[in-house]
């Protein structure tokens, strides 16, 4: 059965085995929306929350959103056509495979991070697949962390959902010695876990642009 619910000016249906969005998707979603712009990207979009909210924020901005679960980008394609929103489009894809020769100003992603047992892992493997980071809670997020950067255009960003329960700090870690600068910018506490969206740029970027600044 469908849901919908409506944030920040959009109106959404969420179709069965779709992540329904919840605080890390409206916390990312807020982000996304003050600071993306120019061609964007959203590994695993699933309802289209974050993405749709980037391309109604700038009607400028390219917005492509991706997702293993088909359902995910019927649902997506659907609000966006919903919302009369013409500057997203939505692809399946196994992380970066339908865009393997592409780069982007702006990465975003909300990663599966809850640890998982077999025991534990949802029947449909699509809708386990928007939860499931294995026993660590890390899978895919090192999946991930390994083949962002090849995507990232020079002096790009990176938006990361983060969750104390898949240890934060070591995603930091992993950031850092790739020569990214990383920045909490907003964190919420719940009684299970913590959890933060991380801005990463190059070092000599951010440090640039601080330096333009005050130079002002």
């Amino acid at each position: 059965m469908s849901d919908e619910i409506s944030y920040g000016g959009l109106e959404l249906v969420v179709l069965p085995t779709v992540y329904n969005p919840a605080e890390d998707s409206f916390l990312l979603a807020r982000w996304a929306a003050k600071l993306a712009r120019g061609k964007v990207l959203e590994m695993g979009c699933a309802s289209g929350i974050v993405s749709l909210s980037v391309a109604r924020t700038d009607s400028k901005s390219h917005v492509v959103g991706l997702d293993i679960n088909p359902k995910a980008i019927e649902c997506a394609s659907e609000n966006a056509e919903r919302n009369g929103i013409e500057n997203a489009h939505f692809l399946e894809s196994d992380m970066f495979e339908a865009v393997r020769d592409e780069k982007f100003d702006w990465i975003i992603f909300n990663p599966p991070y809850l640890p998982t047992t077999q025991g534990e892992k949802l029947k449909d493997k699509m809708e386990n697949a928007a939860y499931d980071g294995g026993r660590s809670g890390r899978d895919v997020i090192d999946r991930f962390l390994a083949e962002f950067q090849a995507h990232l255009n020079t002096g790009g960003g990176l938006l990361l959902l983060s969750s104390s329960l898949a240890n934060t700090e070591k995603t930091q870690e992993m950031l850092e010695k790739k020569g990214f600068e990383v920045k909490i910018l907003e964190k919420e506490k719940f009684f299970f876990e913590k959890i933060e969206v991380l801005l990463a740029k190059k070092a000599s970027v951010a440090a640039a642009s601080e330096k333009i600044k005050k130079q002002k």
